[in-house]
Order: C-alpha cells, then structure tokens, then sequence
C-alpha cells in the first residue's frame, strides 16, 4: 500500500479472495486501534456483513503480540537478504514480499509442522524454484526483440515471484525495468555489487593472483 487509506479496500479484496477459495465467509476482524480501520465506510461495511470487530488498545502493541512479533521477524529477514547481497532500501517491498512467500512454504511448530501453504490449501508446497534473493539473474531474450549480433540474455537482478504468470521477476538496473520471464539462468552466489577481480595477463602467466585489479559495479 502506498497510504494507509488503502486497507479498506485491501481488506474487501482479501475477504473476496479468501472466502472464494474456501467457502467460508469471515466471522471477526482483529487488529489495533489505528484510524485507518475504523473510517466511516470500513465500519458500516463490518456491521451490514456482521463481522465482529475487536482491536487492541492504545500504546499496548503487547496486547497484539503474535502480530507484532511477526512484522518484526519478517522486516529482520528482509533487512539481511538486502544487506547479504548490498541491494539499496528500494528493493525493501520486494524483500519483505519474498520473505512472506517464503514463510508460507516453510514448516512451522504453530501448526504441527506443517507449512502454512499446506494448511490452507490442503496441499505441499513445491520448493524447488526457489532462488536466492537479489542474484544475478541472466533473462533470455527471445528471437523477435534482439538481431543476429545481440546478446541472447539481460543481466538483471532477481527480485521475486510473479503470483500472477509461471515466471521470476526481475529487475534490470541499467534500465530500470522489471520483467516477468521463465527462461532465466541464476547465479545465486554473485549480486550486481560483487567485485569483479581481474587478472593481468603476466600474473595469470606467473601464477601470481596476489595483486589481483577489483573493479565495483554499482547500481546507478
């Protein structure tokens, strides 16, 4: 969400999305006691669908502990994937976005166990698409955009999973776009900030690595 304005209509599309998928319709809405859900629309629409509201109250964030304690363990996971591979904060939707995807296919005790994907869909999750956040992503390009002499693939940086196509998203910072594509070659263990070391020709001959030339890509 861009303003805190936005939940209302956030919540009518979770509440579509939740009830469609599982039959059953929401019962109690829990949250703390901020404006945002307690505007003049948010509450009528609670009280014509008969949704029980109940919030924690002011300055007691304690009172809403599983929440919070969750918000705070999935901003820490985001802030050390950004750090692991020196991304810049604006990549911080994404990383907290693919660390909640990532939680949903993960087992936890909560549940026996189980992961929360399981739980709600009734079947395991398929971890093997899993890729290393804010790698080097290599994304082909096909035929019809490039000539006989263009590279084949863009050097981007991945930053995701498309929940719309079967495809990883990623992000090219020299051109600043993002695009969803399936035909991607990762390199997991490099980010776009990686020194690259170069070896003169007479060391390389020599066997001598040991002044080896760094050169820093940054992101512009």
């Amino acid at each position: 969400m861009k303003h805190k304005g936005e939940v209302f209509q956030h919540f009518l599309n979770f509440k579509a999305m939740v009830e469609k998928e599982k039959g059953v319709s929401i019962k109690c809405l829990r949250s703390d006691g901020r404006g945002e859900y307690f505007s003049n629309e948010f509450s009528e629409y609670l009280k014509e669908h008969g949704i029980q509201r109940k919030y924690s109250c002011s300055y007691s964030p304690q009172q809403n502990g599983v929440a919070e304690r969750k918000n705070m363990h999935i901003a820490k996971i985001a802030r050390a994937m950004l750090n692991e591979k020196n991304l810049p904060n604006y990549f911080s939707v994404e990383a907290l976005a693919i660390v909640v995807y990532i939680m949903n296919q993960t087992p936890t005790t909560a549940i026996h166990g189980m992961t929360l994907e399981e739980k709600f869909t009734g079947k395991k999750p398929n971890v093997s698409h899993l890729i290393v956040f804010g790698c080097i992503a290599y994304v082909h390009v096909p035929d019809e955009k490039r000539s006989k002499l263009d590279p084949k693939a863009e050097k981007c940086i991945f930053i995701g999973y498309s929940l719309e196509q079967k495809g990883y998203r990623c992000f090219n910072p020299s051109t600043h776009k993002l695009q969803v594509n399936r035909n991607v070659v990762f390199d997991e263990m490099v980010s776009w900030n990686s020194p690259l070391k170069v070896v003169e020709d007479g060391e390389a001959r020599n066997g001598d690595v040991s002044s080896n030339v760094e050169q820093r890509i940054t992101i512009n």
